[in-house]
């Protein structure tokens, strides 16, 4: 069960990625929707799930933390790029956190325990937070292909 719901969000991931590429940087970083989201931003929402979920919440926090984050989580700035932010950066992150996630997952089983401070309940374990990144991750990338179809006007 744990290597089938990592290999989903791994190709969750990739269809993430491959609706930011081959994109002008215009198109990566303009707003589609009227909360400001774009292609890049919802990179950076997953890269920062990657490493609270996969990462913190298991004891496992990754020694790579994102230029976006602040002092106070929910004050993210995460579904859009900043302009000082590069695709390259954004990328780089999201593919490091991902590898350090994977670490992560392939070395706990899926009792292990974890915790998630802003949960109400905040004890989880990783089965529970590996099923909740892959379909997270799957429902975003649903998100990005939408987004990539109304930058290029056609389905990819």
């Amino acid at each position: 069960m744990k290597l089938e719901l990592l290999e989903s969000l791994r190709r969750s991931r990739a269809e993430v990625l491959a609706a930011v590429d081959g994109l002008s940087e215009y198109d990566r970083r303009r707003p589609l929707v009227p909360s400001g989201t774009n292609l890049l931003g919802l990179v950076k929402h997953l890269a920062g799930e990657e490493h609270g979920y996969l990462g913190e919440a298991l004891g496992r926090t990754p020694a790579l933390r994102p230029t976006w984050f602040r002092d106070d989580p929910y004050e993210e700035h995460d579904m859009w790029a900043e302009p000082d932010e590069s695709t390259d950066y954004i990328t780089g992150v999201y593919r490091e956190l991902a590898a350090h996630s994977d670490q992560v997952i392939l070395s706990l089983d899926l009792d292990s325990p974890g915790q998630v401070a802003h949960w109400e309940n905040h004890e989880t374990t990783l089965g529970f937070l590996l099923f909740t990144m892959a379909t997270e991750t799957a429902q975003h990338a649903g998100h990005a292909r939408a987004l990539r179809e109304v930058v290029t006007g056609s389905a990819r």
